[in-house]
């Protein structure tokens, strides 16, 4: 079981990077060219303070935004883990360093396919937050994804809160 309000506990499930996000927009190469597991983590005591536009892109004319009230009822207090997110399996070529660059792009408000995890936009600081990633050469990130949400919604009973399907 991960303890997702530590991140020494989830450094010791096998995630490494831990980096700023405005430091991996300028630049990503220190992100694996490999498939797998992703988590964003907010690294505050306090509830964020969160935008009424986020800085997402508008993926096919979508609006990424949603209402003061959804994102204050999203909200999981005593965590650190705000989204999690898998690159590559099967039938994806996708990788950590691909797919993390593809919402980075969205946060910045590009329009690309990375529509999953717009919540985070919506935080005013999101540049701030920090990116671990867990890479999976032998396993399908969607099975240790899903795991992994189910462990979060077990103990916190919701998912993390820019996950907004399981």
């Amino acid at each position: 079981m991960i303890d997702f309000n530590d991140i020494e506990a989830i450094k010791q499930n096998g995630f490494v990077g831990f980096e700023k996000l405005e430091d991996l927009f300028v630049n990503t190469s220190i992100i694996p060219d490999i498939k797998g597991v992703y988590m964003i983590l907010y690294n505050d005591l306090n509830v964020p303070e969160f935008l009424i536009t986020g800085t997402g892109g508008h993926f096919k004319g979508r609006n990424p935004n949603i209402s003061m009230q959804s994102l204050k009822y999203n909200w999981v207090e005593d965590t650190k883990v705000v989204y999690i997110g898998k690159a590559g399996g099967d039938d994806s070529k996708a990788t950590l360093r691909s797919r993390l660059t593809q919402y980075f792009r969205f946060g910045q408000g590009i329009n690309v396919g990375h529509y999953g995890g717009r919540l985070i936009w919506q935080i005013k600081n999101s540049k701030e937050l920090l990116v671990c990633w867990k890479p999976l050469p032998n396993d399908d990130p969607r099975n240790v994804e899903a795991e992994i949400i189910k462990e979060f919604v077990s103990f916190y009973k919701k998912r993390p809160f820019a996950n907004l399907t399981d």
